[in-house]
């Protein structure tokens, strides 16, 4: 019995900590899904390890918050987003970019960064580009080196959408990667054009 109450206490505090979790994201902005369950754990007090939803739970407690509470305004932010998106893969095509994080899998939310990856075959011929087009950027240090590290992220805005790029080996475009979905150029475009149809049926595709 005593395992069978802990479990239950371990499954109720893991729900509590993925909704919490999922609220910090859609309110304050936070994008690393680790960040947002370690905070939330920490708020509520939790010790236990086995606690700790995974990043799909968070992610489903994030859908359910953002259709509550933010339905109409996430869906425009998101429209928002995709369409910088298609903008800024054209701009850098020749660094061979793709579209990661919310506004790919459809948690962007308020505060959410657009997410791109750059495979170029070096790093300085991305911030050589943006010098010569006089293309104002910042320049963030990657975190510790660990697997999947970028080589250097530059974050600007284009318009009122902020955008992170993270600049990755060439080698690394084909190097097996766990975790987030990516996709190219055309296939947010399609995104788009499906989105577009479902907002006016009628529209030619």
């Amino acid at each position: 019995m005593p395992s069978h109450a802990h479990a239950s206490r371990s499954g109720s505090l893991r729900r509590e900590i993925a909704a919490l979790a999922a609220r910090l994201m859609a309110e304050d902005g936070i994008s690393d899904f680790g960040f947002a369950k370690r905070k939330a754990a920490r708020q509520l007090g939790a010790t236990d390890a086995d606690a700790l939803p995974n990043n799909s739970e968070i992610e489903a407690e994030l859908r359910a918050w953002q259709a509550l509470y933010q339905d109409e305004e996430q869906a425009e932010r998101l429209l928002e987003m995709r369409t910088a998106a298609v903008d800024v893969m054209r701009m850098l095509a020749p660094f061979r970019p793709y579209l990661t994080g919310g506004a790919l899998d459809g948690t962007a939310g308020r505060y959410s960064e657009l997410e791109i990856e750059l495979f170029p075959e070096s790093a300085k011929d991305v911030e050589i580009f943006f010098l010569n087009q006089d293309f104002p950027y910042e320049h963030r240090e990657p975190r510790r080196p660990a697997p999947h590290t970028p080589e250097a992220i530059l974050s600007f805005d284009w318009d009122d959408v902020p955008v992170k790029v993270s600049i990755y080996p060439s080698a690394a475009e084909r190097a097996p990667r766990r975790g987030q979905d990516r996709a190219r150029l055309a296939q947010v475009e399609a995104l788009l054009a499906g989105a577009a149809a479902v907002d006016d049926p009628e529209a030619p595709t």
